[in-house]
């Protein structure tokens, strides 16, 4: 295990003076800490979008047509998917453009998302409506609570679920509370994403299959897995302190302090520049309630390690704060206890002291 060094992940230095871009920029933005969003934009409008319609085009045939989608598939898929997929997390939270340039936003969402594979609005109304609200508790539809959760087998019926009946899931938990306007923005998101892979599917179905309909499925893995291993460790006497952070890992640096999964449960709306900080501010209820801190690894080693049950490799990268563990072996033996499936009951008496507790 390791102890609380420095945290090196980023937090925002305002600048003595400003390039005529920011400058520029800022007159549209609600936060001018959100620059990088715009960055990344510009890189995506730059890079990406031109390249996709040139795959579309006739100019490229044969083997031409790959020597500009190999290249197209690691830039958007590789490189920019991971911070597209987070800051589309950060904007759904806190708006990236002031409310006269509403369209900014939506442009980004129904014209730049399904080159990354995320359908118009799912992303916003399964993240904002339903996870937030019902934080991982079995009303959730993408609860991680009734699998195994160092089970390969529990997390491939965890995104089967997930990949076939995801939209049903979540238009049926906004019909069930009465939530039309979320509803119905889910179902024109999904409904003109398939209608528009039908149409560009009679232009050119084989770029179709390679820009829109592979990122589709591949984003959709990509959530379930992120969202599988930041909730995978669930504490059954307080079920609510139900996921993790990841500190000081390069992760943080290129998806906005996305490894703070725990923090932003607490505090959703905090702007991730100032995560950092709360994160050291709560350092000691963090340790109390013995919430999982990782050093120097993301998600994705510790989805590995829990897919071979490597709980040692899982404790040497635990951060130890205030002496939480007594042992190694302890430590490990929480994280064995907080991977188990909850059975029928367990998920009705947690269900049932949620609803109690709200």
């Amino acid at each position: 295990m390791k102890a609380l060094t420095t945290i090196t992940d980023p937090v925002y230095t305002p600048k003595d003076t400003y390039s005529w871009y920011e400058r520029f920029w800022f007159r549209f933005m609600s936060d001018k800490r959100d620059f990088p969003f715009i960055m990344l934009l510009t890189k995506i409008h730059l890079l990406v979008l031109p390249a996709a319609i040139i795959l579309y085009s006739p100019l490229l045939q044969s083997w031409y047509w790959w020597l500009l989608y190999v290249p197209y598939f690691y830039v958007s898929q590789m490189m920019f998917k991971g911070p597209f997929g987070l800051m589309l997390h950060c904007i759904s939270h806190r708006k990236l453009f002031k409310k006269e340039y509403t369209w900014m936003y939506n442009w980004t969402i129904w014209v730049i998302c399904p080159f990354f594979g995320h359908t118009p609005e799912t992303y916003f109304v399964h993240h904002m409506a339903m996870h937030h609200v019902e934080n991982n508790m079995p009303e959730d539809r993408s609860s991680t609570l009734p699998y195994q959760r160092d089970s390969l087998l529990g997390f491939f019926t965890y995104y089967a679920r997930f990949f076939l009946m995801g939209f049903t899931d979540t238009f049926m938990y906004m019909f069930d509370h009465n939530r039309k306007k979320f509803y119905m923005r889910l179902t024109w998101g999904e409904l003109m994403f398939y209608v528009a892979l039908i149409g560009l599917s009679f232009v050119n179905f084989h770029a179709t299959l390679f820009v829109f309909i592979i990122p589709f499925v591949f984003a959709r893995f990509v959530m379930m897995l992120g969202n599988w291993t930041q909730h995978a460790f669930v504490d059954l006497e307080d079920p609510e302190d139900n996921t993790i952070n990841c500190i000081n890992t390069p992760y943080n640096q290129k998806c906005w302090n996305d490894g703070y999964h725990a923090i932003h449960h607490v505090r959703p709306a905090m702007h991730y520049t100032d995560i950092p900080g709360e994160f050291l501010r709560l350092q000691d209820e963090i340790a109390k309630k013995k919430i999982l801190v990782f050093d120097g690894v993301h998600y994705l080693h510790i989805f590995i390690w829990l897919m071979t049950k490597n709980y040692d490799k899982l404790a040497d990268n635990l951060v130890n704060i205030n002496n939480t563990f007594a042992s190694k072996e302890e430590a490990i033996a929480v994280m064995k206890a907080r991977t188990k499936k909850c059975d029928r009951e367990q998920l009705n008496r947690i269900q049932a002291a949620f609803e109690s507790a709200a």
